[in-house]
């Protein structure tokens, strides 16, 4: 506990240098300005700050993700809390009692309420993140290949399980990834795979190029389709945040901690994390809490739970990533990225070699939570400006970005057409209700998927049982196959008990 705590010290004077300070100041910023904008989905903004890292040492550029990655989660709520307009999914159940309650003359006292909960949300879950991040990555120190494919296969059917809408368009978009994954040169035979002759294709698709053009381009081609049309905003005439006093904070302590560790646990969860966790949170509430009844009608749990889990769940999405190298959310995954663009594969290695750098981006919660805090609580009305910009002006400064970013990979134009020709696909995926995340994830954690397995086969003399046989990769075997299946029977029975139910627009 004295080395994590020594550590930790340490990751708190590297995070302390100006460059890293200067570099967290920003991402939060940003985070913050693409949590506002709507249709600019957080994992969005991180994709496209992505090519902007290739020139920075590896400890800022994780820096500037993953404060972007921690301010999103907080920048839609303002907007959401005073023009009924979630800057992102994460934001939709805050509005349910947010905007209620601007509309009552109380909006000063919803915002103060979600800085509170993104405060201590954002502190209990980096405190987490520290307890079990080491502990974690010397267990999976004992692992080898058959545990590691396990645990990827687990981290894919998880994405799958998990993602909204139809679940065998969801297994489609990862065998989709999966297979843009085996584009290129075998890593075990060097066999050449779906090359047709092309010399591009010779080195694989960079999963750049992927989540540029599915995410980046393709929400444009969506927005071009809809001509660019955005409802007039209101103008409120109270844009202020007043902070509740301790007495009522008090008031709300068991809302604040149960639904931080629930966020957690969310977050622990592969391809679940923040909106999966403010949906979830706020159900939980719609259940357990003492007030539930009057939830939807303006009261602070309503603003507490679903803001508190979404903030917290950051750290539980980070835990996997850093100890297991399996990303816990969409931004995850390109954190994970943002890695392996600087030569660093995350796991358990990862915290005997580079430590400090692992320990620096964890003390960079804790500063990032407090920064975006103080940024949240004088920052609403510039924050709020940024909506007057026009959708289109919007389009094509992402346009531009995803263009840059795409070039920047490989300096050969082949990429901007693939990224175009996913833009295209990203657009379809959107419009025929097919989930991107599986896709991207496919295309991430393909490869390691494959190598992991190939090893295995080599290393057992081709004996598959062996993944059901070890203690741990048969454990983790058993849950992909409670992963897949328990949400497919969920569908069935849902659909044999409500067959003409739609879903409800909100809870009552």
């Amino acid at each position: 506990m004295w080395d994590i705590l020594g550590n930790l010290a340490h990751g708190f004077v590297a995070c302390l240098q100006p460059v890293n300070l200067l570099i967290l100041f920003v991402g939060i910023v940003v985070g913050l300005i693409v949590g506002v904008l709507p249709g600019l989905t957080l994992v969005m903004g991180v994709i496209l700050a992505l090519p902007f890292t290739y020139g920075m040492d590896v400890t800022p550029a994780i820096i500037l993700l993953t404060a972007m990655y921690v301010s999103g989660t907080y920048g839609g709520a303002p907007t959401s809390i005073l023009f009924k307009i979630p800057g992102e999914p994460i934001h939709v159940p805050l509005l349910w009692d947010g905007y209620e309650m601007a509309r009552q003359g109380r909006a000063a006292e919803a915002l103060g309420w979600t800085l509170v909960a993104v405060l201590v949300g954002g502190l209990v879950s980096a405190t987490i993140m520290v307890s079990l991040s080491e502990p974690v990555a010397k267990l999976a120190l004992s692992f080898s290949t058959p545990e590691y494919f396990a645990i990827v296969l687990f981290g894919l059917t998880s994405v799958v399980s998990l993602g909204r809408g139809s679940l065998p368009n969801a297994i489609i978009s990862l065998c989709l990834g999966l297979l843009i994954a085996t584009v290129g040169v075998d890593s075990i035979y060097g066999a050449t795979r779906y090359t047709f002759g092309m010399p591009l294709l010779l080195d694989g698709i960079e999963f750049l190029t992927v989540m540029v053009g599915a995410y980046g381009l393709g929400e444009v081609f969506i927005r071009l389709r809809e001509g660019f049309a955005t409802a007039p905003i209101q103008k409120v005439a109270e844009m202020r945040t007043r902070l509740p006093s301790w007495r009522q904070i008090s008031r709300l302590k068991g809302v604040l901690v149960r639904n931080a560790l629930l966020g957690n646990i969310v977050g622990l969860v592969p391809g679940a994390g923040a909106t999966i966790a403010s949906f979830v949170a706020y159900g939980f509430e719609g259940q357990y809490n003492k007030r539930r009844k009057e939830l939807g009608t303006g009261i602070p749990d309503g603003i507490v739970a679903p803001q508190t889990a979404a903030t917290s769940s950051v750290g539980g999405a980070l835990v996997p990533l850093f100890t297991l190298g399996i990303p816990g959310s969409g931004a995850t995954a390109v954190i994970l990225g943002a890695f392996l663009l600087h030569g660093i594969q995350p796991g358990p290695q990862v915290f005997l070699t580079s430590t400090e750098m692992i320990y620096t981006v964890i003390a960079s919660l804790f500063l990032g939570i407090v920064a975006m805090c103080i940024v949240g609580f004088f920052a609403i009305r510039p924050l709020v400006k940024i909506l007057d910009f026009p959708e289109a002006v919007v389009s094509a400064f992402i346009m531009l970005l995803c263009f840059v970013g795409a070039l920047s990979i490989r300096n050969n134009i082949g990429d901007l057409w693939l990224m175009i020709a996913f833009g295209v696909i990203g657009y379809l995926f959107e419009r025929y209700r097919f989930p991107i995340a599986p896709l991207v994830l496919g295309v991430i954690l393909g490869p390691l998927a494959e190598s992991s397995f190939m090893t295995t086969m080599i290393s057992y003399q081709s004996d598959w049982t062996v993944f059901f046989t070890r203690p741990i990769s048969g454990t983790v075997m058993a849950l992909t196959g409670l992963a897949l299946i328990v949400p497919f029977v969920t569908h069935l029975w849902t659909n044999r008990r409500q067959p003409g139910a739609l879903p409800a627009d909100r809870p009552e």
